[in-house]
C-alpha cells in the first residue's frame, strides 16, 4: 500500500536519513521508534505525501509520489488517516463539526448518525457540542483519531498519539487503534513509549522499527 525504496531525505542541507526501505502491507501494524530528531515525523510525512523524498522512490497505493499532482495528493490522502502530534482543531467549531469537516471538504455525504456513532466509538458522545479548548488532552487525542478515520481510510498514521496523556488514556487510544487494525486497516504509530509497544504486542502481531543513525532497522528482542 505504501512503499519506500532506498529513500533519503535532506533537511537544511544535512542528511536526515538515507537508504531507507519500508513496506506497509494491507492490514499490517507497525511501530516506529527512535530518538528525538531522528526523523520519525518526517518519515510519516513522506508516507502521506506531505514531503517529497530527496532521493529514492515513495509509492502510495502503487503510484510514484513524485509524479502526483497536488490534486492527486489531496485525493490520495482520503485513503490515509493522519493523527498529528499537535492535534489542531478549529476552535470556533464544535467537536462534532470538527470531526465532520473532512466530509464537507471532500463533498461526501455521511449522516449525522454516522458521526454520532463515531463519537460514541471514541467515547466523546457527551463532548459532541463542546468547543476544542474545553477538551482534556485525552479527549483531544480521541477527537483527532475520530477525525482521522471519518473518511474510512485504509491506512492510519499516528504521530506520538499518546505523548501527552496518562497511561490509562494511552491504553484506551491503543485499544481503538488495535480495533481498527483488526478491521483490516494498516496502522503505523510513531512513539517513544516502549510500554505501549509491549502492551500492543500482547494483543496483536506488530512489527517494531527503529529509526536511528540515519537508518531504519528492525528493533531487537529488547522490546
Amino acid at each position: 500500500m505504501i512503499e519506500l525504496d532506498n529513500v533519503a531525505y535532506n533537511y537544511g542541507g544535512a542528511e536526515l536519513f538515507s537508504g531507507l526501505n519500508l513496506q506497509l502491507a494491507a492490514g499490517s501494524f507497525h511501530f516506529l521508534t527512535g530518538p528525538s530528531g531522528a526523523g520519525k515525523t518526517t518519515l510519516l510525512k513522506l508516507c502521506y505525501g506531505e514531503l517529497v523524498a530527496t532521493s529514492g522512490q515513495v509509492r502510495l497505493f502503487g503510484q510514484d509520489a513524485r509524479a502526483l499532482s497536488r490534486d492527486d495528493v489531496a485525493h490520495m490522502r482520503r485513503r490515509i488517516g493522519v493523527v498529528h502530534q499537535d492535534c489542531q482543531f478549529l476552535d470556533h467549531l464544535t467537536v462534532f463539526e470538527n470531526i465532520a469537516l473532512p466530509l464537507s471538504v471532500a463533498g461526501h455525504a455521511k449522516t449525522s448518525s454516522d458521526i454520532t456513532d463515531l463519537l460514541g466509538w471514541v467515547g466523546l458522545t457527551k463532548q459532541a457540542q463542546q468547543l476544542p479548548p474545553q477538551l482534556s488532552g485525552g479527549e483531544r487525542q480521541r477527537a483527532a483519531l475520530a477525525r482521522a478515520v471519518i473518511m474510512s481510510p485504509e491506512v492510519i498514521l499516528a504521530d506520538e498519539p499518546t505523548g501527552n496523556v496518562d497511561w490509562e488514556m494511552s491504553q484506551r487510544l491503543l485499544s481503538l487503534l488495535v480495533e481498527l487494525n483488526k478491521m483490516g486497516k494498516t496502522v503505523l504509530i510513531a512513539t517513544h513509549d516502549i510500554s505501549l509497544i509491549r502492551a500492543a504486542k500482547a494483543q496483536i502481531s506488530a512489527r517494531v522499527l527503529r529509526l536511528k543513525d540515519r537508518r531504519l532497522q528492525l528493533a531487537g528482542a529488547d522490546i
